[in-house]
C-alpha cells in the first residue's frame, strides 16, 4: 500500500491532485481567517468546503493536455501560481476594503497604484506566508528530484475526465448554493455572497462577464432610460430652506476634505486630552451648522467615491471607483461646471500623484480650472507621508497658489495624512500622548487625526489674515472611515462601549463623518437629522442661490424642511431615524431599532409596509443612479442654462502659467487676492510648527513646473 501511494504522487495526475489539495488548504485558510462571510450554519460551511475544488480542477487540467511531460508540470505549477495570486491579492484587498476585487477595479489598477506607499505593506501579515509556502516547497521538491517528472504519456480521455469532474464539481457547488441563496447571481448588493457561496474564482469569471454585459448595454442606452432616471429624481426633489436659500451667494467656497476621519473623534479625549480641539471648538461655533447624525455612503470607490457624491450628487458604482473605471469618458454635470456660470473659478489642492483615482482626467471632465497635484509642491521625500505630501505643508505651500484664484472661486483640499496606516514622523508629533490599546493602527489614529486638526487650524488662521475668511463658505467633511470593523475591539473601551456587545448596528453607527459649514454670520447650530454625502450638493448649492430642480440628483437638502431623512449606502443599507436596514434585504434580513440599537423580530403591518417602502427606494436609488452613470446618460440631456464641458479646455501641467497669464490680461480688473493686495504675495501671513517648513518652500514654484512654463514659452515662440 505505501508503495502505491508513493507510485500515484511521481505521477502526472498525483502532482495534479497534490496542486489542487494544496490550494483548498490555502483557500479554506484565508476563509476562516481574512474573510468574514458568515458562515451561520453547517450546511454553508459545507457549500464553502465545496467552493475552490471545482474551479481549481477546471483551471489546472488545461496543464493536463499539455503532450510534453515538463511543459505539462510547468503549466499546472503557472496555473495554480496565477490563481494563488489572485486568491492573495483579494485577501489584501479584503483587509482594507472589507470587499473583493472586481474587474474594473483590476482594470484600473495603475490609476490607484501610484501613491499607495506604505499603507499596502501595513496590510501585509507574516502568516501570508502560508498562501506561498505550498508553491516553494514543491518547486525546491522537483529541483532536487524528490518529485519526479512522469514521463508516461498522459491521453485525452484522462485529461477530458479530470476536466469533466471539475466541472461536476461546479455544477453541484452552484446547485447546493442555489438550494441554500435562490436567485444568488441576480438579488444581492454584496460580492461576500457570491464569494461565500460559489468561490473567489467563480466569481471573478461571473463579475467579467458582468462587466463585458454592462459595456454592451451602455452601447444600446437611449434617452428611455434617462426618462426613467429623471422621472425618479424629480419625484424625490425637495425645495430649499427659504431662510438659507442664497446665504452665501457669490461666496468663495473652501472645501476641507478630512481624509478618514469619523464622527466619534469630535469631542473625543485620550488620556485627557481632545484628539482634536480646533475642529472640536469649530463644531459648536455659532456660525457653523454641523450635523452629528452624517454618514458617509462609499463603496469600492472610498475617497474618490465621497468626492463623486459631493460634486455630482450621484453614487458611486458598485464594482469599483467610478472616477477610475467613467471618469475618463463620461458626461457630467458637476459642482464646478454649474458654479462656472455663475462666475466661479474652480480647483483642487492634492499632494499627491494626478492620476491617484484617475482625477488627472475625471478633474478635467468634472469642469475643474484647476488641479495643482503632487507635483506642485515640494519633492522632498521627507515632506511626504505615504499618499503624498503631510496636510500642514500642503495647507501652507498651496497659498502660494491660492492667492492667483480669481473670485469667486471653488475650491477644494484633499489631505491625505490621517490615512491608513496612519503613520507619523516623530518630528511631527507634539505632546499630545496617544491610547495605549494593543491595536497600533487605533493608537496611530489619533495621532495622525491630531495633526490633521493642526493643519486645519493653522489654514483658518491664513484665511483670516488674508481675509479670504470674511468672503467665504467653508465646508469640511470626513470621507469615509478610518478604523475598519477589525478595530472595534480596541476602540470600543475608548467610546465607552464594551467589545463583546459590539455589534453590527455599532459598526454601522461608527460610518457617521464630520460634516460642518461655517461661515461668519450662518446662524448656526448642530442639526441632528439624518443625511449623507449625497445630499451635499443640493445643499450647497441652494446655500449659494442656484436653482437645482431641472438637474439630476440623488439627495436632498439637508436644510429644507421637507429633507428626507434616509441614508442609502452602496451595499444597500439604509439609516432612518427608526431604522437600521442592513444591505437593502428587507424584512427578510437583519433590521435594527435605530432609538434603541435593539435588533427587530417582530414587525407590525405598518412596520412592514414602512420597511418595505424604504427598501424599494434604496433599490431604486442605486438602481437609477447606477443606470444613469453605466449608461453615461447625461449625454443625451442638458438643463436649461446649463453648458456642457469642454475638457480640452484644461491643461494642468500649465495651472499656474494660466493663472498669472489671466490675472495679467485682467489688471485692474483681476479678483484675486494677490491682486487685492495690491499685487503682494500673502504667503507671510501663514504661519506653521510643521518641522519641515521653510520661508522657501513656502514662496518658491518647483523647478519641475517652472521647467514647464520655460518648455511651453519656446513652444509658442516657434
Amino acid at each position: 500500500m505505501k508503495k502505491l501511494k508513493i507510485n500515484f504522487w511521481q505521477t502526472r495526475l498525483g502532482f495534479f491532485v497534490l496542486l489542487n489539495l494544496c490550494f483548498w488548504l490555502k483557500y479554506m485558510f484565508a476563509v476562516y481567517f481574512d474573510f468574514r462571510l458568515n458562515l451561520t450554519d453547517p450546511y454553508q460551511q459545507f457549500i464553502v468546503w465545496l467552493t475552490p475544488l471545482g474551479s481549481s480542477i477546471i483551471l489546472l487540467s488545461i496543464g493536463l493536455y499539455i503532450a510534453k511531460p515538463i511543459f505539462s508540470y510547468i503549466a499546472m505549477l503557472l496555473l495554480d501560481t496565477l490563481n494563488t495570486i489572485l486568491l492573495f491579492a483579494n485577501i489584501i484587498y479584503y483587509r482594507q476594503f472589507s470587499d473583493f476585487l472586481t474587474s474594473k477595479t483590476i482594470q484600473n489598477a495603475g490609476k490607484v497604484s501610484q501613491g499607495l506607499g506604505k499603507s499596502t505593506v501595513a496590510l501585509l501579515h507574516p502568516s501570508d506566508i502560508i498562501l506561498w509556502l505550498d508553491l516553494i516547497v514543491i518547486v525546491i521538491l522537483l529541483i532536487f528530484k524528490v518529485i519526479k517528472i512522469d514521463s508516461k504519456r498522459y491521453g485525452l480521455k484522462k485529461s477530458f475526465a479530470a476536466t469533466s469532474f471539475g466541472v461536476f464539481m461546479l455544477t453541484l457547488n452552484m446547485m447546493l448554493a442555489e438550494t441554500s441563496r435562490p436567485r444568488l447571481l441576480r438579488n444581492t448588493f454584496d460580492r461576500s455572497y457570491v464569494v461565500k457561496y460559489l468561490g473567489i474564482d467563480t466569481y471573478s469569471i461571473y463579475d467579467l462577464l458582468k462587466s463585458a454585459q454592462s459595456n454592451q448595454v451602455k452601447k444600446n442606452a437611449n434617452a428611455d432610460t434617462l426618462n426613467q432616471v429623471l422621472t425618479f429624481t424629480k419625484q424625490n426633489y425637495t425645495a430649499p430652506s427659504s431662510q438659507y436659500f442664497g446665504k452665501a451667494k457669490n461666496k468663495n467656497v473652501i472645501i476641507i476634505h478630512l481624509e478618514s476621519f469619523q464622527q466619534f473623534l469630535i469631542g473625543l479625549k485620550v488620556n485627557g486630552q481632545e484628539v482634536t480641539p480646533f475642529l472640536n471648538s469649530l463644531y459648536h461655533n455659532k456660525n457653523t451648522i454641523s450635523f452629528s447624525n452624517f454618514y458617509h455612503q462609499v463603496g469600492l470607490g472610498r475617497t474618490s467615491d465621497a468626492e463623486n457624491m459631493l460634486e455630482t450628487g450621484t453614487f458611486g458604482i458598485s464594482d469599483g471607483s467610478l472616477f477610475s473605471s467613467l471618469g475618463s469618458e463620461n458626461t457630467f454635470q458637476a459642482a464646478p461646471q454649474i458654479l462656472r456660470q455663475n462666475g466661479y473659478t474652480s480647483a483642487v489642492f492634492h499632494g499627491n500623484v494626478g492620476t491617484f483615482w484617475n482625477r488627472n482626467e475625471t478633474y478635467k471632465n468634472l469642469g475643474y480650472n484647476y488641479f495643482f497635484d503632487g507635483s506642485y509642491f515640494s519633492q522632498d521625500q521627507n515632506d511626504k507621508s505615504g499618499y503624498g505630501l503631510k496636510d500642514k505643508l500642503l495647507f501652507g505651500e498651496s497659498v502660494k497658489y491660492l492667492e492667483h484664484l480669481q473670485q469667486p472661486f471653488y475650491t477644494k483640499f484633499i489631505t491625505v495624512t490621517n490615512h491608513i496606516p496612519f503613520d507619523l514622523d516623530t518630528q511631527d508629533k507634539d505632546t499630545f500622548k496617544t491610547s495605549a490599546t494593543n491595536n497600533q493602527t487605533v493608537n496611530n489614529y489619533f495621532e495622525t487625526a491630531h495633526y490633521l486638526d493642526q493643519a486645519v487650524k493653522e489654514f483658518f488662521t491664513y484665511l483670516k489674515k488674508s481675509g479670504l475668511y470674511n468672503n467665504s463658505l467653508i465646508m469640511i467633511y470626513g470621507d469615509h472611515y478610518g478604523l475598519s470593523n477589525s478595530e472595534s475591539t480596541a476602540l470600543a473601551p475608548l467610546l465607552g462601549k464594551q467589545p463583546s456587545q459590539w455589534s453590527e448596528y455599532d459598526n454601522i453607527s461608527e460610518q457617521r463623518v464630520p460634516f460642518m459649514l461655517h461661515m461668519s454670520g450662518l446662524n448656526g447650530g448642530i442639526n441632528n437629522e439624518i443625511g449623507g454625502e449625497i445630499d451635499v450638493l443640493p445643499t450647497l448649492l441652494h446655500l449659494l442661490g442656484v436653482n437645482t430642480q431641472n438637474y439630476i440628483q440623488f439627495g436632498s437638502d439637508l436644510l429644507s424642511k421637507d429633507h428626507r431623512q434616509v441614508v442609502v449606502f452602496r451595499n444597500g443599507t439604509i439609516v432612518t431615524p427608526k431604522y437600521v436596514i442592513v444591505n437593502g434585504k428587507g424584512i427578510k434580513g437583519t433590521i435594527y431599532d435605530n432609538q434603541t440599537g435593539k435588533k427587530m423580530t417582530h414587525f407590525t403591518k405598518g412596520q412592514k409596509q414602512e420597511i418595505n417602502s424604504l427598501t424599494k427606494f434604496g433599490y431604486q436609488s442605486l438602481h437609477n443612479s447606477d443606470l444613469l452613470n453605466s449608461r453615461n446618460l447625461l449625454r443625451f440631456y442638458t438643463p436649461t442654462g446649463f453648458i456642457p464641458v469642454d475638457p480640452s479646455e484644461f491643461d494642468y501641467a500649465e495651472n499656474y502659467q494660466r493663472m498669472l497669464a489671466l490675472e495679467q490680461t485682467l489688471g485692474a480688473s483681476s479678483t484675486s487676492l494677490y491682486s487685492q493686495h495690491h499685487n503682494s504675495s500673502t504667503t507671510n501671513l501663514y504661519t506653521t510648527n510643521a518641522p519641515e517648513k521653510s520661508k522657501e518652500k513656502l514662496t518658491t514654484v518647483p523647478n519641475s513646473v517652472l521647467n514647464q512654463i520655460t518648455e511651453n514659452s519656446q513652444k509658442s515662440t516657434k
